[in-house]
């Protein structure tokens, strides 16, 4: 029953070619550390599902990331992700470009074993232009609507990051908003879950039983992982590194910037990442955003 795991261990278990979900929204609680260790890894040719945020950059920049299926990628007060912006312009990556909507109809489809959901998001805007492998579908009752088919999202893996987790995978995440984490888990295989504090059984109270947000059944490994989200945030621990965020934005600018990004930071696991950007105290006091 322990699923616990180093981050290498973690990161041993995916292959060449999987399709891996993000957990998160943008800059906020993204499973970064496991993303570092990926780029310290030999894996490659990733399709990645994700409300995308720096590890989409991240994947790109390092050349791991083939396909990605989204909704956006932001950095939210930076509004365009710079190295994914980069490998989109320069055609580098294959795209499924989707409506927010229909990336959550697709986790569900997956998540309930079904081929497709019908769904009117994506109707009336350029989605079907730009995917012309998606199908129509007419109701079958006197109504006769027709909606978009929304495939299922199928995932090999799901990549998410916790507040609190015990060794059996039950976990805990804490802020007001769940984003889509649940729907990753349960539209993947396999799952690993990074977490901020890592115990041996979860007493959950009423209270913080409704931020168990999916059953430990789905959750394959764990990985204590303190400030594994930064430079996103994690709610309600710490808020998202801006300024940090800012100097990754401004690398992608320079000459010979990511390599230079990727030397001074994504080289560093563990106690030497967190002194490296300042240390356990200035995470802790890093603001949450309010939105």
């Amino acid at each position: 029953m322990d699923k616990s795991k180093s981050l290498r261990d973690a990161v041993a278990t995916l292959r060449d070619g999987m399709v891996i979900g993000v957990g998160g929204w943008g800059a906020r609680r993204k499973p970064m550390a496991l993303i570092r260790e990926i780029l310290r890894s030999d894996v490659k040719d990733l399709t990645v599902v994700a409300f995308g945020g720096p590890e989409v950059g991240l994947l790109a920049a390092s050349g791991k990331l083939k396909k990605l299926i989204f909704g956006f990628v932001s950095l939210d007060m930076i509004p365009l992700e710079p190295y994914f912006r980069k490998a989109r312009e320069a055609g580098k990556l294959e795209v499924m470009e989707l409506d927010e909507g229909m990336v959550y109809t697709g986790l569900m489809a997956a998540a309930w074993r079904l081929p497709f959901i019908p769904t009117r998001c994506g109707i009336g805007s350029d989605v079907m232009k730009n995917n012309p492998d998606l199908k129509l579908i007419r109701s079958p009752y006197a109504d006769a609507e027709t909606m978009i088919a929304m495939p299922a999202l199928n995932l090999d893996m799901a990549l998410l990051h916790a507040e609190r987790a015990d060794k059996w995978g039950n976990t805990i995440t804490g802020g007001p908003d769940p984003y889509f984490d649940a729907w990753m888990a349960r539209a993947a295989t396999n799952c690993i879950v990074t977490c901020d504090t890592l115990e041996d059984r979860l007493a959950l109270t009423r209270d913080e039983a409704k931020n168990n947000l999916f059953e430990r059944s789905y959750v394959t490994s764990v990985v204590h992982a303190p400030f594994g989200a930064h430079p996103t945030s994690c709610p309600d621990l710490y808020g998202w590194d801006m300024d940090h965020l800012k100097t990754y934005t401004a690398s992608a600018a320079e000459e010979g910037g990511w390599e230079k990004y990727r030397a001074e930071y994504l080289s560093l696991e563990g106690d030497a990442y967190i002194e490296k950007v300042g240390g356990a105290d200035r995470l802790r006091k890093l603001r949450l955003p309010v939105m």
